[in-house]
């Protein structure tokens, strides 16, 4: 067996997974909080909420990508391609927290922003 074979379908499996559950739960958890700091525009709310899932795909299957091909002249063993799996979903998993960190910024920048708009 190859031993790439190792990182490419576990890869490409849990990268795939991972982006439909957090887009889903992001998008699920989100909307409450958008359609709060926009309460006169619910509408806009769930506008805002699609675009940035489809942002959110699109920025998560590009990493996933971009990741993929890294690391993979080094891999000989089953072993280092255990290794290049673990850190590859590693830096997956970093780059998104740092994403939802950054969204969540954002948020807060917003609504802090609206709150001293109105009162």
């Amino acid at each position: 067996m190859n031993p790439l074979a190792i990182v490419y379908l576990p890869y490409a499996s849990v990268a795939l997974a991972l982006t439909i559950w957090l887009a889903r739960a992001l998008s699920r958890h989100g909307e409450v909080f958008l359609v709060d700091v926009f309460r006169d525009k619910p509408a806009l709310a769930t506008a805002i909420n699609q675009l940035l899932v489809i942002g959110f795909y699109l920025v998560n299957l590009g990493w996933s990508l971009l990741l993929l091909r890294q690391g993979i002249d080094e891999v000989t063993t089953i072993t280092a391609a255990l290794e290049l799996l673990t850190t590859k979903l590693g830096v997956l998993l970093l780059l998104l927290g740092a994403a939802h960190f950054t969204n969540m910024f954002v948020f807060h920048k917003i609504r802090h922003g609206r709150a001293q708009t109105h009162g």
